[in-house]
């Protein structure tokens, strides 16, 4: 695979916590962007987190089905022809705005809320349709978060993961899913399965993720 560096100076890149905005005198919810993905998942992760301004205004968490030792250096590249910071996700960190959270080879990865602030979660609980780490573990757990409004991508990727998580999402509501539309798809196994349980709102080629993400980190 050929990783091109994006052209023009790399700014640094800048993470804040998450805050607490207010509107209107309330809470407003804040927002959290969810990535899954298997079989084609670097050259797509690629595509979209290139994309995506360094001063994101929410964190971006990723599961990529891949095998222990991997995973550092997939974020590693990501991040080098990358505006937002990409990292491998580390058991119990803090999760800031302007920055992609890979969870590790063979470990789910979780969130935890404490107080105003998300914490990251790293466990090593039995596979899930023979994955670990799972996309269906993440949101579950994202899932289980009060006062967040998510967006959950699926993309390409053989096999169901991420739609029994994508229920869960969805069951819990203030949640939007995308998935890769077929045409742009390595495989598409895991954005078929997602769109047959009926809880996909939107259909997009690989080009236009990014741009989706961005919409809904600033409406």
């Amino acid at each position: 695979m050929k990783w091109e560096k994006r052209k023009g100076s790399e700014p640094e890149k800048n993470t804040q916590p998450l805050s607490d905005p207010v509107q209107s005198g309330r809470i407003a919810r804040k927002k959290l962007v969810c990535i899954g993905t298997s079989t084609g998942g670097p050259r797509a992760l690629q595509t979209v987190l290139s994309s995506l301004p360094g001063n994101l205004e929410a964190p971006v968490l990723v599961v990529q089905h891949m095998p222990s030792g991997f995973t550092k250096s997939l974020a590693s590249r990501l991040n080098a022809i990358s505006n937002i910071r990409v990292k491998e996700a580390e058991d119990g960190e803090m999760l800031k705005q302007g920055a992609v959270y890979i969870a590790p080879g063979d470990f789910h990865m979780g969130v935890e809320a404490r107080g105003a602030h998300l914490f990251i979660r790293l466990e090593q609980s039995a596979p899930v349709n023979g994955h670990r780490p799972a996309v269906d573990k993440t949101f579950e757990s994202v899932s289980m978060l009060k006062n967040y409004e998510t967006l959950a991508v699926i993309m390409t990727g053989m096999g169901s993961d991420g739609t029994k998580g994508l229920i869960a999402l969805k069951n819990r509501g203030h949640v939007r899913a995308i998935v890769e539309a077929e045409e742009s798809c390595i495989v598409y196994g895991m954005p078929r399965s997602a769109i047959a349980a009926k809880v996909v709102d939107e259909v997009l080629p690989l080009e236009k993720i990014a741009e989706a993400i961005m919409k809904f980190i600033s409406d």
